[in-house]
Formats: C-alpha cells, structure tokens, sequence
C-alpha cells in the first residue's frame, strides 16, 4: 500500500466513496449488537475515558476509509449508562503539523468544567524521520473540541526513542502526572513519569522504577491507578517470548501489583506480571474512576499487524463490554457492569445433571445472548460448552479437571484469523467447581470465570445459522445450571455524525 493512500484525510474522499463504504458495512453479517464499533473503516486503541457533564464518554483510534492502520482520529461515543452509545462523530482530527499524520492514543481528565484529552501527536519530517509530542485538546459541555495550540511535551527525553506515546494523565492532591509508554536507545521497553500543576507546563521527573528491565522492546499503553490501597499499573509490553500458556498474542497485555507508586523516587515494588485477559483478541485497555467510585476498563478487541474478516467488509475491530476492576490478594478480578443487565429479553433455565453425554436444550440457543452456567460438583475429568455451534462449526470452551486447567478452542469457529499465533488459549484455574459467564454477540465471545478470576475474550466469525448451544460432560458426571438472556440491540449503528 502506498504511503499517499495510508494517509488520506477524511474530506479527500468523495460523498460517492463514504456512502459505498457505509452501505458495505451495513450488508456486512459480523456486525455486533451491543458493543461499540465503528461507522466505518478501522477502530483501535479506546481513548479519553471519562465521565464528564453527565455522561460517560469513551473515544477510539479511528481510521475512516479503510481497514488498515491509516491516518489516524479520534472519533467520539458517549452514554448515560456504559451501555446505549450514541456516535457523537470525529472529535480529533489530524489537521496541525504537531499532528499532522495521526492522533494517536491518549486519555481523558475534567479540569474547570471541561473534559482536557491528552494524546500523542505523530508527525513527520521531509526524510520520513518520526516525531511525537503530547498535545491537549479540550471539549466543553456542548461536546465543542479545540485544540491547544501547541504541545505540552515537545520533546523526547535523552534515553528514549521516538516511541513515545499514550500517556495516561491522573490528579494527585498536589499535582497532576501522568505516565507515558517509551522505549530505551538500547531497545528495551519502559515507562516514563511526567507532572504538572495546571496541565499546561508539564515536567519529565523520570522513569517509572520497576523490576522489568528487560521486558519486551516497547511499552504502550500504560495506565496507573490506585485501588483499595494498592498501585495497579496497566501496560502493553510488545515483544515477549511465549511462555508455556503465556504470552502467546503478537502482543501483550497486563499489569503488576504493588505498594502506591513512590512520587518521590518514582519506584513501584510490585509482585508478578499478569495477563489481563487469557483469549485472542485483547489489547490497550484504559481504565477511568466513575462517580460511584468504580474502576472501570474497556480495551481495542483485537491485535495490531493481523487481518480479520470484517477486513474486506469495510470495517474491522470493535470494543470489550465495561468491566469493573477489582482487587483480590494482588490480582485483579474483572465483572462486567452490573448495567448491561438492561440488555436482558427473554430468559431461559435448565438444570440437569450430565454424565458421559453432550446435550442441548429447548430455548438454550442463540447468536447475541448473555449466559451463566455452572458445572457443580466436578465429578468428571472434563466439561464444558460449544457455542455457536452448527454441523460445521463451534466455539469450545472445556474446564479440565484433572489438569486443572481452562481451554477456549475456536480452530471450528468460523472463519478463520491469522492462524500463525494458534487457535486455543488456556490457563490454569484450581477451582471445585467452575462458572461460566459468557457474552455473547455476532462476532465475538467475552469469557468471565469464576466471578472474573480469568477473562477470555476472543472475536469468532462463524455463520448466521451457527446458533447451537451444548453442554457436555466427559468421563464421570456433573450438575448442570445455566440461565441464558437473549439480548436486545444496543451497539452503535451505522448512522453517526461523521
């Protein structure tokens, strides 16, 4: 692809040519129910959190005319609830020199009744040579955006790159920080602390003090926060070894946990890296405190430098359901938001005790559902679920007893996604028994387990009459309970203000 093409505008295109790609996304059968996706082209990395003049609102990378990884905006959603979103339409757009070729990832603070979206700028010189700096643009109350004229970190420190990006900005009671993603002259992945009193005159204070110095050759997407005590830090580190189950996506992402972050000294002395979400298709999670005081986290649902089959649909990529976040002896428990029970329409129960079999059952069946099952008490070396099942297709999801360990399969699932990285995932989990709670929609599947001890999510393409459901039991037997909600169109549709 030439470089003209990867980094057309918006207005380049003719109405003929936005039209064509509207109606090619709107004939596409992938498309989700409820969850945010985009008008058109390309969606990645969530932007700008917040809550904000009543409403929450959540921005996304976007390239608008096509699924490839062009010239990048930020395109703006919001909702009263975390769960109806409304398109509001572009809301950054790459038109200064500081920005001229993307606005790229960033996050979202109110300051003096107005929501300040901090995010890289990436631009280029006449050799091609990459610069980026922070930038802040405002939005007011009428949903109005302006930049400010200028960044507010114009330089990279000495040490690091021009991979310099994604800061995630937060307000201490005597100053505002953030952190930013960067990687070292000597290639290896970190990140950096920077603080402010005002958001206008940033200060470099250094690099964050972790143990992982040798950790991947780039960081991004850095979030910290602090929950019932403790400092959680959110990254993407790229270039990790696989390990066993471990780090088997082209890229990773997880956290560590530890003692609240020294503002002084800048050390973190934190335990173990963990994997936020153990399925295929999970990235650049940012988190934001809402006004109940919850920790919420939304992340892209998919994977940079791989191909989807939405891709020759005119559209690729969409966003996780809202989760909240929280924290159990140094691990991070994920739930969905108890507001996507809005979303319930008819119920179906079953409870039924499996020994050696598979079955299916009256009203257990679907393509867009939420479901909770449980398999108690775990007398069986194996049991499990296939969704989106048909004669040719199913989506497997097995808890192994004796090797104590969960499997998601989607090598049946559908079409098929880049197949170089593998087509189960697992993990181990002790459990006595096993709870499945499962989302459900067109084209993707969010796994949370046990109460969100560990979260699978993964996007599947299977066809329209794949909609089976089944419950199999294999080498002894187990109880069975499973309540299934179908679940009424929510996502964001076609019609947005672009």
């Amino acid at each position: 692809m030439d470089r003209e093409q990867k980094y057309r505008r918006l207005e380049q295109a003719s109405p003929e040519e936005i039209a064509a790609l509207q109606k090619q996304v709107k004939e596409s059968e992938w498309r989700q129910t409820y969850h945010i996706q985009p008008v058109t082209g390309l969606l990645n990395d969530p932007n700008g959190f917040a809550y904000f003049a009543g409403e929450y609102h959540l921005f996304y990378q976007w390239f608008p005319l096509g699924t490839y990884h062009g010239l990048k905006y930020w395109y703006h959603t919001a909702s009263k609830d975390l769960v109806h979103w409304r398109n509001v339409g572009k809301a950054i757009a790459p038109d200064t020199s500081f920005d001229s070729h993307g606005v790229y990832s960033g996050s979202g603070i109110v300051k003096d009744s107005q929501l300040h979206l901090m995010y890289t700028g990436n631009a280029r010189d006449e050799n091609w040579n990459r610069q980026t700096s922070q930038c802040i643009a405002v939005m007011d109350e009428n949903r109005a955006v302006s930049k400010w004229e200028k960044p507010v970190i114009d330089q990279v420190p000495a040490g690091y790159t021009a991979h310099f990006r994604d800061p995630k900005v937060w307000k201490d009671d005597d100053m505002y920080r953030c952190v930013i993603g960067t990687q070292r002259n000597d290639f290896t992945g970190t990140a950096v602390v920077y603080e402010s009193p005002d958001l206008l005159e940033w200060r470099f204070v250094g690099e964050m003090g972790t143990n992982l110095n040798d950790f991947g050759y780039m960081w991004e997407c850095p979030d910290y926060f602090e929950l019932d005590g403790q400092g959680v830090f959110l990254f993407c580190p790229q270039g990790l070894a696989p390990e066993g189950d471990r780090f088997l996506n082209l890229y990773q992402s997880g956290y560590v946990t530890g003692k609240p972050l020294n503002r002084e000294t800048l050390v973190f002395s934190h335990g173990c890296f963990h994997e936020l979400d153990r399925g295929f298709d999970f990235y650049a999670p940012q988190t934001m405190k809402d006004m109940q005081g919850r920790r919420i986290m939304v992340a892209w649902m998919g994977q940079p430098e791989i191909g989807y089959p939405t891709d020759s649909h005119g559209w690729a990529h969409c966003l996780t359901l809202p989760r909240t976040l929280e924290l159990c002896d140094g691990k991070l428990l994920q739930k969905p938001v108890v507001e996507l029970q809005k979303l319930r329409q008819k119920r179906s129960d079953v409870q039924d005790t499996l020994t050696n079999e598979a079955k299916t059952y009256d009203g257990i069946a679907g393509a867009a559902f939420e479901m909770i099952c449980t398999f108690d008490p775990l007398e069986a070396e194996a049991v499990g679920i296939e969704i989106r099942s048909s004669e040719k297709e199913r989506t497997v999801i097995t808890y192994n007893t004796v090797m104590q360990k969960v499997t998601m399969d989607r090598s049946m699932a559908g079409e098929i996604i880049n197949s170089s990285y593998g087509a189960t995932r697992s993990c181990r989990l002790v459990a006595e028994q096993i709870q499945f709670h499962l989302f459900v929609d067109t084209s993707s599947v969010e796994l949370f387990i046990n109460d969100g001890e560990e979260v699978f999510t993964s996007r599947i393409f299977p066809q329209p009459d794949s909609k089976g459901i089944r419950f199999f039991v294999n080498k002894g037997n187990a109880h069975l309970k499973a309540t299934k909600w179908d679940l009424t169109h929510a996502g964001n549709d076609i019609e947005g203000n672009e």
